[in-house]
């Protein structure tokens, strides 16, 4: 779990090295829309990931679920990137590794910040139409129709391919991976692997067009309350408690018939 993993004080950074290899909730659903369009219009399906060397397991989760590639991007250099910075290295890392594909799923967001950001934003350094919170998908020619449902409104919209798609938690429930296909995944698949020279990044040219985010301060937010426990015939207990609090529950009742009476007017 992210909130289980420990901060970097000086980068203001979660220390994802640290981390149990394990794929992001929500890009489990955009894997099984991938394999669910491959068995009925046919594709070729390549899983990329950026973070440390632990997050190979991730691709391999994605091989043992049906994808036919994985690709990790892996360098020191690149630690530490914000929404900004990821976007424009994952483009990179799709214009240099499957250059013409044909249609992009991510997940909606991810585990550790929900921003939403790294799908549109990515769209945007492809310069390719999207659309957030796909719950269902079809091809016909070099059309896709996107369903969804935003607002409490259903939409469905139409974009020419190549498009970029971040697919919706509530539809494309993840299939689990066979025994044969880990079995695969970790004993014969190679995955690529793309530092920052691969993608041509530079030193120079991460510290002047890299992570727009600032972190001034990061702590950890002690908890205010306490445990009390009264104990005795409950007679005596509900005495005690209300000896204790009655006046604080007064004070909360009271506010909440005030907000009442507010709204009504």
């Amino acid at each position: 779990m992210v909130t289980e993993l420990p901060w970097d004080e000086e980068t203001g950074t979660l220390r994802r090295d640290l981390a149990a290899g394990m794929m992001n909730p929500a890009c489990k659903h955009a894997m099984e829309a991938a394999l669910q369009l491959r068995e009925k219009y046919g594709a070729s399906i390549t899983a990329i990931t950026m973070g440390p060397p632990a997050a190979e397991e991730v691709l391999r989760e994605a091989l043992a679920m049906g994808a036919d590639r994985a690709v990790l991007i892996c360098d020191a250099l690149l630690a530490g990137s914000d929404t900004y910075a990821t976007s424009s290295i994952l483009a990179r890392a799709i214009q240099k590794e499957i250059p013409g594909c044909d249609l992009i799923l991510c997940g909606a967001y991810t585990s550790d910040s929900e921003t939403a950001q790294v799908g549109p934003q990515l769209a945007e350094e492809l310069q390719v139409p999207s659309a957030a919170y796909a719950e269902h998908l079809e091809i016909s020619g070099r059309t896709l129709r996107v369903r969804r449902l935003v607002d409490n409104f259903r939409e469905t919209l139409e974009m020419e391919c190549p498009a970029l798609i971040t697919v919706s938690m509530e539809r494309y429930d993840p299939r689990y991976a066979s025994f044969a296909g880990l079995n695969d995944a970790f004993a014969q698949t190679e995955i690529s692997v793309l530092n920052a020279e691969a993608l041509g990044i530079t030193a120079a040219e991460r510290e002047a067009y890299g992570s727009r985010t600032r972190v001034r301060r990061v702590f950890v937010r002690s908890a205010q309350k306490r445990n009390v426990v009264i104990t005795g015939a409950a007679a005596n207990a509900a005495a005690e408690f209300l000896d204790k609090y009655q006046r604080k529950i007064s004070a909360v009742i009271g506010k909440s018939i005030e907000t009442k009476k507010q709204a009504q007017t």
